[in-house]
């Protein structure tokens, strides 16, 4: 038996998440039928974390076994990719690894990114790919707000209702906000996050940059370990998985 790993590029619109569900179409059952097809063969795929609806990636990491040996990296990326073009997926990269490697618990840390971007004048390009918030945000202090962010802490406060992780404590080994002309970018980087973590964080980050919570007020929200306190989640649309590390 062999074990590839694969590097997945997504636009998460039209997809119900990562997720096989019932009630509609997912990134993972879509991509597993063009694998069972390809490899003639039922093929389970396993990804390295899910992405809830109209999240996109730009690096996620998935794996299966297959008891064909891969002989022609090139080949196999063209046919995957022809059959899932029409998808809005990409299949980026295959790698054969050890039999032990697991995409989801072998990952040593999840970056994900945040685009705002900040104008009066409705998306067209970039629709669905980017939260658009029309009025000015303060930028300065969105970057101090992520600073609090950083490190080993509680984050209950951004945890979703439904989230099953076993435990709110968490380590943000990045927190950071750039801006590039009207986009505002945010990153996110840890071994893992709870379940619409990123998104809750952002939301409240914009609440600092309109000004609406000091960073003494945001500073005693994230202390509350209380949901209720949190702003509302950021939209999926503006969120990636931009890479795992392994």
């Amino acid at each position: 038996m062999f074990t590839y790993q694969i590097i997945i590029e997504y636009d998460g619109t039209d997809f119900v998440g990562w997720q096989k569900q019932k009630n509609g179409s997912s990134v993972q059952q879509t991509i597993e039928k063009i694998l069972t097809k390809i490899l003639k063969e039922k093929t389970i795929l396993y990804g390295s974390g899910r992405t809830d609806s109209g999240v996109h990636a730009t690096g996620q990491s998935a794996h299966f076994i297959s008891k064909f040996k891969i002989n022609n990296k090139f080949t196999f990326l063209n046919s995957m990719n022809f059959f899932l073009s029409k998808k809005k997926i990409s299949i980026l990269n295959i790698n054969k690894k050890k039999q032990n490697f697991h995409a989801r618990h072998g990952a040593k840390t999840r970056e994900y990114k945040y685009v705002i971007i900040s104008r009066a004048a409705p998306l067209s390009l970039e629709l669905n790919k980017a939260w658009h918030i029309k009025f000015i945000l303060n930028v300065k202090l969105m970057k101090k707000g992520a600073k609090l962010l950083k490190g080993t802490k509680d984050f209950s406060t951004f945890r979703s209702s439904s989230c099953n992780a076993k435990s709110p404590i968490k380590t943000l080994e990045e927190s950071k906000v750039k801006k590039k002309g009207n986009k505002i970018i945010l990153m996110f980087r840890s071994k893992s996050f709870l379940q619409q973590q990123v998104r809750s964080m952002v939301g409240c980050l914009k609440f600092v940059g309109e000004k609406r919570w000091t960073l003494k007020k945001f500073k005693e929200i994230i202390n509350s370990k209380k949901k209720t306190n949190c702003a509302p989640p950021a939209p999926a649309c503006g969120l990636y998985l931009k890479s795992v590390k392994y």
